[in-house]
C-alpha cells in the first residue's frame, strides 16, 4: 500500500501536471471504484483543480466550489500519467480522469479490487474520510506520545494504525522500528521515555529520508514504480539477507495477509520471534486484512 513518502511523491507530480487544468472528464470501467453518490461525480466535470493535499493515506484533489476527488489506492491501486485520452484498459484499469493536457489513469493489480474514490464536499466531507492520526512530520514527541500510549497495543500495530498516526503503513514501519532499534513486538504502554524519543526521531528521520529519496528518483517524471519493497530498505522484504547495520539476517513475522520483518540482533537482542509468538500476541490486536486496520472505528484522540 502507498504510503506518506509515496502518496506525497505522487501528490507532488500530479500537482505540477494538474493544478489549474479544468477536468475534462472521468472514465470509470469498475462499478467498484466509485464509493459516493452525493455531490454526483458529474458535478466535478468542468471544474478547475485548485489544490492538491494528502489525507492520511488518500490522495484528494481539490476542485472550484469545494468540491473533491479523494482517491485510496488500498494495496495494489498505483496512478500514471498519459497523453490526453488514453485508453483504459481491463482488467487492470480502473478510470482515467482527463484534462487537457493529459490523462491521468487509475490501475489495480489483482482482482479484489480495494480502491476507491470519492466524491465530497468542503472540509467537512474530508473530515468524515479522515481516520484522525496524528501527522508525525507536524508534531512534537508530547503529542507522539500521547497517541502512542493511549492504548496498550504493540509497536507494530499502533504505527500502523491510521486512527493513531497518518500515513504509516506495513513497510514503513519496519523501516522506523529498524532505526529506532526497537522490538516491533514491545507494548506501547511498556516502552521507557527515552524509548519513546528514540521512536519518535527515527518515525521522523525515516520518513524525511524516504520521501526525499523517492522525490529524487522521480525527478521532473512522474513516479510509475510505486512499490512497497524497494532497493535500499533495510529490513522490510529483506527477510534472510544480511543487516545493513550488522550482517545478521533479517527475520520475519506472520500474520493473516501481514508480514513484519526485523533485525534480531539490533532489535530484539538477538530472540527470535516465531509465527506463533506473533499469533498469540497479535491474536486480538492485528486486524486480518488491510481494510479491517483502515476502517476500525476511530478511537477518541488523546487530548
Amino acid at each position: 500500500m502507498p504510503e506518506l513518502p509515496d502518496v506525497v511523491v505522487y501528490i507532488e507530480a500530479i500537482e505540477k501536471r494538474i493544478l489549474g487544468q479544468r477536468l475534462e472528464g472521468v472514465r470509470i470501467v469498475s462499478q467498484f471504484l466509485l464509493r459516493s453518490v452525493d455531490p454526483p461525480l458529474e458535478s466535478a466535470i468542468g471544474k478547475a483543480v485548485k489544490r492538491l493535499r494528502r489525507l492520511g493515506k488518500r490522495i484528494c484533489i481539490g476542485l472550484e466550489d469545494d468540491l473533491w476527488l479523494v482517491l485510496h489506492l488500498m494495496i495494489a491501486g498505483r496512478l500514471h500519467w498519459r497523453a490526453r485520452g488514453a485508453k483504459v484498459s481491463k482488467p487492470r484499469g480502473l478510470a482515467a480522469f482527463d484534462f487537457p493536457n493529459g490523462t491521468l489513469l487509475l490501475t489495480e493489480a489483482g482482482s479484489q479490487k480495494r480502491a476507491s474514490l470519492h466524491v465530497v464536499a468542503g472540509e467537512a466531507g474530508l473530515r468524515a474520510l479522515d481516520p484522525g492520526g496524528l501527522e508525525v512530520l507536524d508534531t512534537d514527541v508530547a503529542h507522539f506520545s500521547a497517541a502512542l500510549t493511549s492504548a496498550n497495543h504493540t509497536l507494530k500495530r499502533a504505527l500502523s494504525d491510521p486512527h493513531l498516526f497518518s500515513g504509516i503503513g506495513n513497510a514503513y514501519s519496519d523501516e522506523i522500528l529498524f532505526e529506532a532499534r526497537l522490538s516491533p513486538l514491545a507494548l506501547t504502554q511498556k516502552l521507557s521515555p527515552e524509548e519513546i524519543e528514540r521512536l519518535f526521531a527515527g518515525t521522523k528521520t525515516t520518513l524525511l529520508r524516504w520521501v526525499t529519496r523517492l522525490r529524487d528518483e522521480a525527478g521532473d517524471g512522474f513516479p510509475e514504480k510505486v512499490t512497497a519493497f524497494r532497493e535500499g530498505m533495510a529490513v522490510h522484504g529483506r527477510y534472510k539477507q544480511a543487516c545493513p547495520r550488522c550482517g545478521a539476517n533479517i527475520q520475519r513475522i506472520r500474520y493473516a495477509a501481514n508480514e513484519t520483518n526485523y533485525c534480531p540482533r539490533c532489535q530484539t537482542n538477538g530472540k527470535l520471534l516465531a509465527d506463533r509468538a506473533l499469533s498469540r500476541l497479535l491474536r486480538e490486536d492485528w486486524p486480518r486484512t488491510p481494510e479491517e486496520l483502515e476502517f476500525l472505528k476511530r478511537p477518541p484522540r488523546p487530548e
